[in-house]
């Protein structure tokens, strides 16, 4: 079968799980992944013909994505403000959320400031910082060895300097020094909130980077921001990633412990995503 009539059918079956904007680029992923070939180089081989071998894994993709499994995880990467990162089904996909957090922190952050980020997961925060931040000490946290397994080849792959280590932040009592900036994208999902999810995300994500109980929803922004209350330089930053629907809430919170200075930030879709706190 040549490439492009393989490729219609493939397309179609994508059609009956994903909407149609998602098939066209969950599907180019898949081909350059199978094919090792560029969207360019795919583009200019439609008339070729497919080997055996070929026809057989992108079959074996099909049915993984028809089972709603991510693309990143089948392909074991993704991308992430400019940069490739690999991914496990230990660490979460970095989302474009967590883009727009990273600018702001990047906006924000002097080239020399010490950061620490909290539950790094596939070590997609702290590697891009240290990345844009080269004169930066960027370290990084997460209670999964796993994930700092891949954290630590994102940071080498990337031509990054991050140290990591793992440690469970909601049994930390104090943390290695000082910092200038302490970022996190903890779990802030409510259990209440599974029905809204994905089913790709539900089935195949790592759920304790996903979810809380609904009866203490904010227990991870409690413990990170007292510990920043006393391990922020003055003059230093406290950045969250935050529940949409709990935006009002994480930010009295965050005021209420003590951080009077502290701003709630909408995402490009106008969603409470966001929240830096000012230590003065």
């Amino acid at each position: 079968m040549i490439l492009e009539d393989y490729r219609a059918q493939f397309h179609r079956q994508l059609e009956i799980v994903y909407p149609l904007e998602e098939v066209k680029a969950i599907s180019s992923l898949a081909f350059q992944f199978v094919l090792k070939k560029n969207r360019v180089e795919i583009s200019l081989s439609r008339k070729q013909e497919l080997s055996p071998d070929q026809i057989s894994t992108l079959d074996s993709v099909l049915v993984r994505l028809l089972q709603a499994e991510p693309i990143a995880y089948i392909i074991g990467t993704t991308e992430f403000y400019g940069l490739e990162f690999q991914v496990k089904r230990a660490t979460l996909i970095p989302r474009p959320e967590t883009e727009e957090l990273v600018s702001w922190i990047l906006e924000e952050t002097l080239q020399n400031s010490i950061i620490l980020d909290i539950g790094t997961g596939s070590g997609c925060i702290a590697i891009a910082l240290a990345k844009n931040l080269p004169n930066a000490n960027v370290e990084a946290m997460d209670v999964s060895l796993t994930a700092l397994e891949t954290a630590k080849i994102n940071a080498q792959d990337n031509d990054t300097i991050v140290r990591f280590y793992q440690q469970n932040i909601l049994e930390t009592s104090s943390l290695p020094k000082k910092y200038d900036v302490i970022v996190s994208n903890p779990p802030y999902v409510r259990e209440l909130e599974k029905k809204e999810i994905e089913d790709n995300v539900l089935r195949h994500e790592p759920h304790s980077a996903l979810f809380v109980t609904d009866d203490d929803p904010l227990i991870f922004y409690r413990k990170i921001t007292e510990l920043a209350l006393f391990y922020l330089n003055p003059g230093g930053r406290l950045f969250f990633e935050i529940n949409e629907y709990l935006g009002e809430e994480t930010l009295n919170l965050v005021i209420s412990l003590g951080f009077s200075n502290a701003t709630l930030k909408k995402d490009v879709f106008g969603k409470d995503r966001m929240i830096q706190a000012f230590k003065e």
